[in-house]
């Protein structure tokens, strides 16, 4: 069957399926994750803090052993569902909207002899082909801002979790008191109306019945991200110029500015936000 998506998540499977995009991310991100990481030193690469992120994400999920099932939205490359089947032994489906990310996903999950424990399934957040109660946690890391519809992939979390599980995700936000058009530039490169932002999180969780239980302000880290992955693109381009067209590039160093003027001036807000399924009285 084949899924269909809605016009925000077809533009970011567009996207994240070209040829520039893929030889991009897994070359400067390191291939293994691609999500904004936390920085303890200038001296991290991007791939140590972005697997930094993805271990303090984890704690936030509790105690998971081999019996148990997590559900990753918008999974990348499949490094977080990697680290939570080695870890604790959990199975893990990674759900994401890029084939092509997906094809590198499984492969790494063979290399690493997890194919057993790691599912890698085609599809998109806002529609979750899965039964509701299925999952002891459901985590994502910078994906939703992709989402035209961030009540329903909220709902669909909050529809296949199990009762008191933990729903654990990062997002890129606008700052609750965001003045009106300052982030157009950002919008308009990744062909969105708006971010979600603290408050709607809340308020989505809180109408789904979801409970919060933290939420990490790490906002600091988002400028310093894309500052170093601005750092790197230049340090990369030379290499890149003959299997990245210099209009993607020169495209992506302007939107990384964007990016890291928005964090600095506040108008931007990154974190881990952690809720729980109330369990039956």
């Amino acid at each position: 069957m084949t899924a269909s998506y809605t016009d925000v998540v077809q533009t970011a499977r567009d996207y994240y399926n070209s040829d520039d995009a893929e030889t991009f991310y897994s070359t400067v991100w390191g291939g293994e994750d691609i999500h904004i990481g936390l920085y303890e030193s200038d001296e991290d690469t991007i791939a140590e803090a972005s697997r930094r992120t993805v271990e303090q994400l984890a704690q936030q999920l509790g105690r998971l052993d081999d019996s148990m099932h997590v559900l990753d939205m918008g999974s990348g490359y499949g490094g977080t569902a990697r680290y939570l089947a080695e870890t604790t032994g959990c199975r893990v489906t990674g759900l994401n909207l890029s084939e092509v990310e997906n094809q590198r996903a499984r492969q790494l999950n063979e290399d690493r002899g997890l194919q057993e424990r790691v599912t890698i399934v085609d599809g998109s957040f806002e529609a979750v082909d899965s039964p509701g109660e299925s999952s002891d946690a459901v985590c994502s890391q910078d994906a939703f801002l992709h989402s035209g519809e961030r009540l329903r992939v909220v709902s669909e979390a909050a529809r296949v979790l199990k009762p008191g599980g933990v729903f654990a995700f990062t997002d890129i936000m606008q700052a609750d008191d965001c003045p009106d058009g300052v982030l157009q530039p950002i919008l308009d490169r990744i062909h969105l109306s708006d971010l979600g932002s603290p408050a709607f999180y809340r308020s989505a969780a809180s109408v789904q019945g979801l409970e919060e239980v933290a939420f990490r302000d790490l906002s600091p880290h988002l400028s310093t991200h894309y500052g170093r992955v601005l750092t790197e693109t230049e340090l990369w381009e030379a290499a890149l110029k003959h299997r990245v067209s210099s209009d993607y590039l020169e495209r992506m160093k302007k939107g990384l500015s964007h990016w890291v003027d928005g964090g600095e001036r506040g108008y931007l807000v990154w974190g881990i936000f952690v809720f729980r399924k109330p369990s039956p009285a």
